[in-house]
């Protein structure tokens, strides 16, 4: 049983992140956006001051002109930008990284997840209380974020490289060489960088995504509703993923930014873990500032936990014999 799970939710997992991928992409291009430690080179012009003072004068003034900050922009624009400049396949960037991700992370929360499930299932009712189920989801997310942590390092970056200068780019070939220029250039602990954010963000994700779904679905089916087909397990996964993102978009900006930044040596990182990360975001950008993205994190998140489930249930039933 537990084997079946951890391929079943391994299965749907990396249908439904393939699927979603270019919506995650832009979701990550949006949440980068404002970022202060970015430069924009081509913005920033020089200026001769207009009249000249005496040598005697001790003033100075500023040669350069700070540009106002770029305008927000939503997910649509984001996305037409990105086709415009990098091309269609763009959206793409990082696929292979999300594909990774998904077989390590998602198939290891998922089957712990289910074998949590069988085993503290009540055998007289056949039902699980609540509270085992965020329980159940916060171990199975903290154990599968800490095994896909390099995947979801590697994945950021490759999605994130379109938006930097051109000779700041990293241009990872794939995921296999993104892991291995990371640990020859920063070193095998940068594979795990931001990993108490995976973490943290997988548990609540988890959590909130596989114990609403399983609530939803057996008060649907409790009450009558509807019968334990596609149209159950539709509208259970739409309110997973409505829960799922509000409870993880904080963090996930936070973990997107440190786990993007770049760190060179003599340099000191702009953020120096992720409550830095966090003070800075909000001082600079206020509050709000973590739910950046949100639209495509919900049309992600929402498409994402429709496809996981409705594939999930698909998958069980052809492996149902086996």
């Amino acid at each position: 049983m537990g084997l079946k799970g951890f391929a079943e939710g391994g299965i749907a997992s990396i249908i439904a992140g393939a699927s979603t991928h270019p919506l995650d992409l832009i979701k990550v291009r949006m949440q980068l956006q404002g970022e202060s430690h970015v430069p924009n080179p081509s913005s920033v012009q020089s200026y001769r001051p207009a009249f000249a003072l005496s040598s005697t004068a001790n003033i100075s003034l500023p040669t350069t002109l700070e540009p106002p900050p770029p305008p927000r922009v939503g997910p649509l624009s984001i996305g037409v930008r990105i086709i415009q400049s990098e091309g269609a396949a763009a959206l793409f960037s990082g696929v292979s990284a999300t594909i990774l991700r998904q077989t390590l992370y998602s198939t290891t929360r998922m089957g712990l997840y289910d074998v949590l499930k069988h085993k503290w299932t009540d055998p007289d009712t056949n039902t699980m209380p609540l509270v085992r189920k965020i329980v159940a989801g916060l171990i199975s997310g903290a154990v599968g974020a800490a095994v896909g942590n390099p995947a979801d390092v590697a994945m950021v970056r490759m999605q994130a490289d379109g938006r930097l200068p051109i000779e700041q780019r990293r241009n990872y070939k794939s995921v296999v060489d993104a892991l291995s220029q990371m640990s020859k250039q920063e070193g095998v602990a940068s594979l795990w960088r931001g990993s108490s954010l995976t973490v943290n963000r997988a548990m609540i994700v988890t959590a909130s995504q596989l114990a609403s779904y399983d609530q939803a679905k057996e008060m649907i089916l409790e009450k009558g509703l509807m019968s334990d087909g596609i149209g159950t397990h539709v509208s259970a996964s739409f309110l997973a993923g409505f829960v799922a993102s509000v409870a993880s978009n904080p963090i996930d900006v936070i973990k997107t930014r440190v786990m993007n930044m770049k760190v060179e040596p003599g340099v000191e990182p702009p953020y120096k873990g992720a409550f830095d990360c966090a003070m800075k975001t909000i001082k600079a950008e206020g509050p709000m500032a973590l739910y950046k993205g949100f639209i495509p994190t919900i049309s992600r998140q929402g498409p994402f936990t429709v496809v996981l489930f409705v594939t999930l249930e698909q998958v069980r039933k052809l492996l149902k014999d086996f």
